[in-house]
């Protein structure tokens, strides 16, 4: 197989021949290579979106006859990280006689049944609604994908038209219909009628393309798409004023991304009125050419084209009409424009639902919207994760690209809103939405920890990630911190360098939780440092940076906390964590167990003060963390040891016996502690646990 040297401007060319020869004669390996590289390319398909496909000749396990097998990818997976556990394996025969049994377009979701009749592999993944659209073809490798270029093309006004004059005869064009069964049927008539094109478009959809080999397939899809990017590219340069031209101008990258974090926890309370979210915020050239045209007031009203796109994206966004010069730091007066205009877009969803609706309508879900428009500062999206809310905003990225080259064209054509609303509330879509795990107890949920390069702090962040929430991790040592962000999956964490003694440095970790996430729901201040000295060996110095940490840095932390939980007006979990030393009395400890004590009561102060916001505010203490505890590193461990008369090593197992369990405590169980707190204990406030094995002394009552 030689390489292809053709240069693509508008696609990226990524396929290796190395790699690809590794894979042999595999077609399904081949297959899946090729779905993996399309899916890479957010230009072609984006995540979730399209469908891929390849025949293999299979001994049928009951006849040992040779037979046809389609593998193709499953339902609800995603073909950029497509591999074999999420594909199906069809008789492609029993899939074709369907036929004989297809009832018309009302016996649509009775065939997505039977398709399950069909299935070879029997750990195969459940079919998607699109397998018809595939099996019906005769090709050996076929790419169902949703480029930009493609569906500007096929949201086009005169669509059909614009299809023959980009590739004359060589394509096909079936005009927009559900996916399904009758789909499969219109696009098996349209080769029919139309023998050797190399494509099919669908109106306001995607595009067809095939190959006899896994590279084939994989460069008519490419090429395909050049063309079509080509030509959309050349009429942009004919026109010469996209999106009729620039309404408004942007902010400064800077002062978007202030307004953004201001902005970031209202909307979030908004957008959460009957489900928390999380957000996601995207100023890149391509938003804010479109959001600060002048035709942003006609064609966002229009709604999204493509499937797709209108599922994760909701038929049309909400457009704020606040300048974008605006003081955001009253909130109240934020609210007072911002409350009207979320209730007349959840009226008009509730419209759109009670006009379309059916007897058998699955009921009206959450009427907030998924994307909101800033003109001159951004775009946001909310959904119920990070990775939800970034692919959102992504579709609505590519909607905007759609729309660019559909004006360029001729004219863009929205689906009306009739079909968009039988593909939002199909019963297979609501069926899909039903087969969804439960979700995790902290999901949702943002929260912030100080100290989480490593030690207890990680240990924190790791168990709430564990249990559902993005995280937060600030510290201030960059290096601990770039490492210990690595070890968690993509939309789960970021970080912050932050110093808790400087109020400036924490406003700028809320910032960072903001924009990243919109807004924050935990803190745990694990951040510390321990000084074990005698009286008169402890310094100002000494007293003054354990007082700074771990008692103004709470004091600093709980106030920026407060002024966002009253912006979003979702309550929340305000951690300390203490020790056990701020409830004992010991030696050589006054100027950190005063600091811990001081720690212990503010909590309760804060409790009580909070508790109107529905922030609860709660102490975890431990003791005798030492095995992966960053405060026992140094002079602290040796400190306790002399105080004790042991040597350093002996310490574990020193502490372990003076508690009634005799037990050692490791980060872990602290993160458990927390943990208890906010996902467990919502109706407590104002309370310590203690973590240390039963420290007799310490019980505080």
């Amino acid at each position: 197989m030689e390489n292809n040297t053709k240069n693509f401007k508008y696609v990226d060319y990524l396929w290796d021949n190395d790699k690809a020869s590794s894979f042999g004669d595999n077609q399904v390996d081949l297959f899946l290579y090729r779905s993996n590289l399309l899916g890479a390319d957010l230009r072609i398909t984006n995540y979730g979106g399209g469908n891929t496909s390849c025949r293999t000749i299979e001994k049928d396990p009951l006849t040992n006859e040779d037979v046809e097998v389609m593998w193709i990818k499953g339902s609800g997976g995603d073909i950029g990280t497509l591999n074999r556990s999420g594909i199906a394996g069809i008789y492609t025969k029993r899939l074709r006689d369907l036929k004989n049994v297809y009832g018309g377009l009302q016996d649509e979701d009775r065939m997505v049944g039977l398709f399950n009749h069909c299935i070879y592999d029997l750990n195969s993944k459940a079919p998607s609604i699109d397998t018809p659209l595939h099996g019906l073809l005769p090709f050996a490798h076929i790419d169902h994908l949703h480029p930009d270029a493609l569906i500007a093309v096929a949201a086009a006004k005169d669509s059909e038209k614009v299809t023959k004059e980009i590739w004359g005869d060589t394509m096909g064009w079936v005009p927009w219909q559900r996916p399904g069964f009758d789909l499969g049927l219109q696009i098996e008539k349209c080769l029919a009628d139309n023998p050797g094109i190399r494509g099919i478009v669908l109106g306001s959809h995607g595009l067809f393309t095939w190959g006899d080999s896994s590279y084939e397939c994989y460069m008519n899809s490419l090429e395909v798409i050049e063309m079509a990017s080509e030509f959309i590219e050349k009429k942009i340069k004919e026109k010469g004023n996209v999106f009729g031209g620039q309404k408004i101008e942007s902010l400064p990258k800077e002062e978007r991304l202030e307004k953004a974090a201001q902005m970031m926890p209202l909307l979030r309370g908004l957008c959460s009125s009957e489900n928390r979210m999380i957000g996601h915020f995207s100023d890149t050239d391509v938003v804010m050419e479109y959001i600060n045209s002048n035709d942003l007031s006609r064609l966002a009203p229009m709604g999204t084209s493509c499937p797709d796109h209108f599922l994760r994206t909701k038929i049309q966004p909400l457009v704020l009409k606040i300048d974008k010069n605006a003081d955001l730091s009253d909130t109240d007066a934020i609210l007072k424009k911002l409350e009207p205009a979320f209730e007349a877009y959840r009226q008009e969803y509730a419209n759109y639902y009670n006009t379309c609706k059916k007897d058998n309508s699955p009921a009206m879900r959450d009427a907030n919207p998924v994307i909101i428009i800033y003109p001159g500062v951004g775009m946001f999206s909310f959904a119920k994760n990070k990775q939800t809310t970034r692919v959102a905003n992504e579709f609505y990225i590519n909607a905007i690209n759609v729309m660019r080259g559909a004006e360029a064209i001729t004219e863009y054509t929205s689906l009306p809103r009739q079909e968009a609303f039988d593909i939002e509330y199909w019963l297979l879509e609501e069926a899909k939405l039903q087969r969804m795990p439960k979700e995790q107890p902290l999901s949702r949920k943002v929260a912030l920890i100080t100290g989480a390069g490593g030690g207890i702090g990680k240990a924190i962040a790791d168990k709430l990630a564990a249990e559902g929430a993005n995280v937060v991790l600030t510290d201030i040592n960059e290096e601990s911190l770039v490492t210990a962000n690595a070890t968690y999956k993509r939309d789960v964490s970021t970080y912050a360098v932050c110093d808790v003694t400087n109020p400036d440095s924490i406003t700028k970790a809320f910032k960072k939780a903001c924009i990243e996430f919109g807004g924050v729901d935990i803190v745990v201040h694990s951040a510390g440092l321990a000084i074990s000295k005698p009286l008169l060996d402890t310094t100002d110095k000494d007293w003054n940076i354990l007082q700074s940490i771990l008692v103004k840095g709470q004091f600093d932390l709980a106030k920026q906390f407060s002024a966002i939980t009253r912006k979003q007006g979702l309550g929340g979990d305000y951690i300390a964590i203490a020790s056990k030393n701020g409830l004992v009395a010991g030696p050589n400890n006054v100027a950190y167990g005063t600091a811990k004590a001081a720690q212990q009561h503010m909590v309760r102060l804060l409790a009580a003060e909070l508790a109107k916001d529905k922030v609860r505010v709660n102490t975890v203490n431990p003791d005798g963390v030492i095995v992966g505890s960053k405060i026992w590193e140094g002079a602290w461990a040796e400190g306790r040891a002399k105080a004790n008369g042991i040597k350093v090593e002996e310490l574990p197992e020193f502490y372990a016996k003076r508690n009634l369990l005799n037990k050692i405590i490791t980060p872990s169980d602290i993160a458990n502690g927390v943990f208890s707190f906010v996902g467990i204990l919502d109706k407590s406030t104002g309370n310590i646990l203690n973590v240390d094995g039963g420290m007799a002394n310490a019980f505080v009552r």
